[in-house]
């Protein structure tokens, strides 16, 4: 009896209650349960953030974003001509033309500016875009195209600025160059001296036209001058039916020669000095610039470099045979 007494007085004489073991161990396991579940919620919440990253990327890595090409109010539209014009380059009708698309069907747009900064390319390429911007400035009378030169505005990149209403440069920018070429090299000299022999079989008597380990056959020679000829001509009468009256031409106008563009305007080439931002606030009377130059995803600069590597591969590659404005 008299243990029972020490047993039952024990807690009472520590200040504890008989469960107070219980409470505890309920107490430790709650408090595991409640961090468990904010680990939890925070592993949601990082695994959510995480998946909404990738998913943006994914939309930047197919095109989907990024190009500010829904713009509703009053905007200048800009499209960046920078690089050399080729199909499938920097600068290529396609690409343009999409873009000359996007701007005029957005009803925001006041006016456009073709912002030029390229050495030249390919005659079709720049004819292409030649063609379609009169196309469009004819459904579009009152959406203006101005021409906004930086660096350089030569050969073909001039090509496609004759197009435009008017032409701005900056007093240093580089302009003209109106002219064709076709380049290339001959080693049958170097091939004498070193003792290889040029084996070439070809159906067709003209296949083998400026081979570069071949000797230069005259007529040939003259028969790819001719075509130079023509298309320089071509240039010539687009450069004469966009610049009109404005052109001054000269001996060297058409030469292959290029000036300045303080010279240029002189010549009747260019109209006067501005920058794009100076052809938006004070030309169009818009300020806010809205860029519609097509973006080149990912997915689409790899498939051209795998169709490049092939052409190279095969050995389809003719490009040194093509006439070059530039």
């Amino acid at each position: 009896m008299q243990e029972e007494n020490s047993q039952s007085s024990a807690p009472v004489q520590n200040g504890q209650s008989p469960d107070w073991a219980m409470r505890t161990v309920e107490k430790i396991a709650l408090a595991g349960l409640q961090e468990q579940k904010t680990a939890r919620r925070w592993s949601v919440l990082f695994k959510s953030l995480t998946f909404i990253y990738l998913f943006f990327l994914l939309m930047m890595f197919l095109g989907w974003v990024g190009q500010n090409k829904n713009a509703s109010t009053a905007h200048t539209a800009l499209i960046d001509l920078s690089g050399v014009i080729e199909a499938g380059g920097q600068v290529n009708a396609d690409a343009v033309i999409s873009s000359l698309n996007d701007a005029y069907d957005n009803k925001g747009t006041k006016g456009i500016i073709l912002r030029i900064n390229s050495p030249g390319g390919s005659p079709v390429q720049a004819g292409i875009i030649n063609d379609e911007i009169h196309r469009q400035r004819k459904l579009h009378p009152d959406i203006p195209v101005y021409a906004v030169v930086e660096d350089i505005c030569a050969s073909g990149g001039y090509y496609i600025a004759v197009a435009a209403d008017k032409i701005f440069v900056d007093k240093a920018s580089i302009v003209g160059s109106i002219g064709v070429l076709m380049d290339g090299y001959g080693f049958t000299e170097v091939m004498k001296k070193v003792g290889v022999e040029r084996r070439l079989l070809t159906a067709g008597a003209n296949k083998g036209m400026l081979d570069p380990f071949s000797p230069v056959n005259p007529k040939q020679q003259a028969f790819a001058q001719t075509m130079l000829d023509q298309i320089h001509q071509q240039f010539i009468t687009v450069v004469r039916q966009g610049r009109g009256n404005r052109l001054k031409e000269t001996e060297e106008t058409f030469s292959g020669l290029f000036w300045n563009g303080e010279e240029s305007i002189k010549l009747g080439l260019a109209d006067a000095q501005g920058s794009a931002e100076y052809v938006a606030r004070e030309v169009i009377k818009e300020s806010e610039i809205v860029d519609f130059t097509y973006q080149e995803t990912v997915v689409d600069r790899f498939a051209k470099r795998l169709g490049a590597s092939m052409a190279q591969q095969l050995g389809v590659s003719g490009k040194n045979l093509l006439p070059t404005l530039r």
